[in-house]
């Protein structure tokens, strides 16, 4: 998905070097379509949200990219990878930024289980950056979060009112990282296993 979101950034005007990447992701894509998302059965529904960055992490505009996923117990039932519409001026303003979005993916899926009369209390959004945590859990604005638009500030008071919370996960266990950068092999695998990716038979 990061791989076809970076691509998709150059339609416009599209060089060699684009078309070989979408070469490699069309291979990518022919050597895994044995792969597919699996969908136990079961009873208890507890949902938890992956946010992740990558900080100015396009080479042309120097924007960040934010990437969600959503699990209901261990399913993934959400995800998506956007860049940011603004430029960011530290990581912690970005990962608060994508941890906003997180924020507002977990209140939609709270509304949307409510018409099932499932009622959630507290959304968990794991997050691997403690400025952005402690950001979020303070209500006091200093000069370092002051050029933070106020619509990001969503996200603090929806901590308050108890709707979500925010936890530390490792970069490591960060799944989300599969969304926002480009991995090595190992770590790619290691995080498609945790998106829920596996063979049929396995």
């Amino acid at each position: 998905m990061f791989s076809v979101c970076l691509c998709a950034r150059f339609q416009e005007a599209p060089k060699t070097s684009h078309l070989e990447e979408v070469k490699r992701i069309f291979r990518y894509i022919k050597g895994t379509s044995h792969l597919g998302l699996w969908y136990p059965k079961g009873t208890g529904v507890v949902t938890i949200v992956y946010a992740d960055f990558d900080h100015a992490g396009d080479y042309v505009d120097r924007k960040s990219t934010s990437g969600v996923c959503t699990f209901s117990r261990c399913c993934l039932i959400s995800w998506f990878s956007k860049k940011q519409t603004a430029l960011a001026i530290s990581t912690t303003e970005t990962k608060y930024v994508s941890a906003r979005k997180a924020c507002q993916q977990a209140l939609w899926i709270k509304q949307a289980l409510v018409d099932y009369d499932i009622n959630l209390d507290d959304i968990p959004v794991l997050c691997d950056n403690k400025g952005a945590i402690d950001l979020s859990k303070n209500p006091v604005l200093h000069s370092r979060t002051k050029h933070i638009e106020i619509r990001h500030h969503f996200l603090r008071d929806n901590v308050q009112k108890g709707n979500i919370s925010i936890e530390k996960v490792s970069f490591e266990d960060n799944i989300a990282d599969i969304l926002t950068k480009p991995l090595k092999r190992e770590s790619f695998n290691l995080l498609r296993l945790g998106l829920g990716l596996m063979e049929p038979n396995a």
